[in-house]
């Protein structure tokens, strides 16, 4: 544990009044959204929560759908998936597609007025018949109940999609418009089997989302003033992370 901090310590670390572009992943945008304490913590003094088990599974479903609708996106055809929720596209080609849907580059973007690098991976990118691009998320759960965008926590996703928008609407290569409305491919696990016989079957249902950018300049300015700062901000009230750190640093004061 003690060599992933010093690591974080050193990397990517925001100082003020530095010319050079700051690089900001969506990630570290979401963390400023669930918390603005770890989040300074995090890119100002170089202390990163601690890092949670990599979801091997849900990588591998990622992959696996990647190298399928890329079949389709080589000849130019609809997935039978988008054939059958009724969705009038096809996977995009574009010379920068596999770099747009690489981890630590992905769809990058300078904000002039924060001096930001934004960067985000997208999973994939469809195209319309009005020659609009359309968001396109993966994810992978196993739950008997159906599968929706309803609970509070998918706030989470709702955002990542909604940066995506916007990171590729800034984006000069991308060249097209980018719709409001954008795919979750949603992968479920199914449970139900009568035995394992080392194959996972699953569900899969796509699930439309129309959102809105609006807020992503605001935010990125409030993150601005928030790495300035040399105050650090109160805990998020209902962050994990600040409670634990809280309790700990009062059973220490106790004893």
């Amino acid at each position: 544990m003690s060599q992933y901090y010093n690591s974080t310590r050193t990397k990517n670390i925001y100082i003020t009044g530095s010319k050079t572009p700051f690089k900001l992943s969506r990630s570290k945008i979401e963390l400023y959204t669930e918390c603005p304490r770890c989040f300074y913590l995090d890119r100002k003094r170089g202390v990163g929560r601690p890092p949670g088990f990599p979801f091997n599974l849900n990588s591998a479903v990622d992959k696996l759908l990647k190298k399928e609708f890329d079949i389709h996106r080589a000849a130019n055809t609809k997935h039978p998936l988008m054939e059958h929720y009724g969705i009038d596209a096809v996977p995009f080609q574009h010379e920068m597609i596999d770099e747009w849907r690489e981890n630590f580059k992905g769809v990058q973007f300078l904000h002039k007025p924060t001096n930001f690098l934004v960067t985000g991976a997208v999973d994939d990118i469809w195209i319309n018949r009005q020659k609009e691009l359309l968001v396109v998320d993966y994810k992978s759960t196993s739950k008997d109940a159906e599968v929706t965008l309803d609970a509070d926590w998918q706030m989470g996703y709702k955002r990542q999609m909604e940066i995506y928008q916007w990171l590729l609407r800034h984006n000069p290569h991308a060249k097209h418009v980018v719709s409001d409305t954008g795919y979750f491919v949603y992968c479920n696990g199914r449970t139900d089997k009568e035995a394992f016989d080392a194959k996972l079957e699953f569900d899969i249902k796509v699930i439309p989302y129309t959102g809105s950018d609006d807020w992503v300049d605001g935010v990125l300015e409030d993150i601005k003033a928030c790495l300035d700062s040399e105050i650090i901000p109160d805990a998020e009230n209902e962050c994990d992370y600040c409670q634990y750190r809280e309790a700990v640093n009062k059973v220490n004061h106790e004893s």
